[in-house]
């Protein structure tokens, strides 16, 4: 029997430990990944490489052993794909964030999420806005919830806009961070225009009555131009299928032609539908050899700094994915390997992304060892003095198993 491949991305899970010494890895419960990496190859691994920015979108590429340093063009255009947005060569795209600010004339960046959004809410307030994008000359998609992207068609010749994440600048006033650059009073321009359009919206009105926080504005970053990266299969010889409910992880797989699974269920939170997309990982592993599964909830909790949904949502993926998708590779007697792993670290104390290497173990059903270490966390990891100097270097670990 074929031999089968998972990774199990648990996006921004690792974090600093906090004054009594623990990180949401150390205080969750987590049998199965303990278990696990117990008789796993555990260690550190470096997902950003020197120079580059610490983006689930670097990191997820490197997970998937691809070079970032080689093929990234940046996060949008990978959005824009999963979206289903054709690209030419000479288009530039932007993320879009629906996001909540203060209130006043110096106001503060409060959520990047606009209190995560519905998608059903955010589609009518992209929809109230394309008109207006489009008197700059300017296309304007809907995504998932708060996600959402822009196409300048031909405008890759002048890019260089400085733009910053809006989960980078929580709680700090905006007005040292608004677009600047080549396109920066344009985007100004636009910002300011959905802010007076946005005021009396329907859906925002709806939202301040039930409680919710509203959308203020929109908020772009993540510039970049048609993305260029080779098949998966051709890379590693594997067939491959990604499983996610972000639309960068979703953009990587077309963009690596793999198969791209979307669950309507699935939300890119702590809450998202842990079985639906275990059930969809194991009916894809029936065809493909390997699977990436992708959670999104530490790193959400992350930039909210919530602690205990993070830890829930690590209990959760234990649980919920690991445990079903172990025992079912078990239980079908063929060999099989499952890595998992974060992308970065999205720690409480800080809300955004940061760059230092971060635990991983993969466990092969045919190469089982000692790594020394009863549980799964940064500190038992950097304890095993295993280090892989490229984020690629574990799926290569991993698919070399066999």
């Amino acid at each position: 029997m074929n031999k089968k491949f998972v990774t199990v991305l648990c996006d921004g899970m690792a974090d600093y430990p906090d004054e009594r010494g623990l990180t949401p890895m150390c205080e969750a419960r987590k049998p199965v990944a303990d278990a696990l990496c117990e008789k796993a190859l555990c260690g550190l691994v470096k997902t950003v490489p020197d120079g580059m920015k610490p983006g689930s979108d670097v990191c997820n590429l490197a997970a998937l052993g691809y070079d970032p340093e080689l093929c990234y063009t940046g996060r949008s255009p990978l959005e824009a794909l999963s979206i289903g947005i054709p690209l030419g060569d000479g288009d530039v795209t932007y993320r879009v964030n629906l996001v909540t600010l203060s209130d006043g004339n110096a106001p503060v960046m409060l959520d990047y999420s606009a209190g995560e959004i519905s998608t059903a809410e955010a589609v009518r307030i992209i929809d109230s806005l394309r008109d207006m994008f489009a008197g700059f000359g300017v296309e304007l998609y809907a995504g998932v919830s708060y996600r959402h992207a822009a196409v300048i068609r031909g405008g890759a010749g002048h890019t260089g806009t400085a733009l910053t994440p809006p989960h980078d600048i929580l709680d700090k006033p905006i007005a040292d961070f608004l677009p600047d650059g080549v396109r920066g009073k344009m985007f100004c321009d636009i910002i300011a225009r959905s802010r007076e359009i946005l005021k009396t919206h329907p859906v925002n009105i709806a939202r301040l009555d039930a409680g919710k926080r509203p959308v203020s504005c929109v908020w772009f970053w993540g510039e970049g131009t048609k993305p260029k990266l080779e098949p998966f299969r051709k890379m590693t010889g594997k067939t491959a299928a990604v499983i996610s409910a972000v639309d960068l992880v979703k953009g990587i797989g077309i963009g690596g032609g793999m198969t791209v699974i979307n669950i309507s269920t699935a939300t890119g939170t702590a809450d998202t539908d842990y079985e639906a997309k275990t059930a969809a990982a194991l009916a894809a592993l029936e065809t493909h050899d390997f699977c990436f599964i992708h959670l999104e909830g530490p790193d959400e909790c992350g930039h909210q700094g919530d602690r205990r949904g993070k830890i829930t949502a690590i209990e959760r993926i234990d649980a919920r994915i690991l445990k079903p998708v172990y025992d079912s590779l078990k239980a079908s007697g063929a060999p099989f390997a499952i890595t998992v792993m974060p992308d970065h670290a999205t720690p409480l104390c800080v809300r955004t992304h940061t760059g230092e290497p971060i635990p991983f173990f993969i466990y092969d059903s045919e190469k089982q060892r000692e790594s020394g270490i009863s549980s799964f966390t940064e500190s038992n990891a950097a304890a095993t003095k295993v280090y892989f100097p490229k984020g690629g270097d574990v799926i290569r670990a991993m698919f070399g198993a066999d």
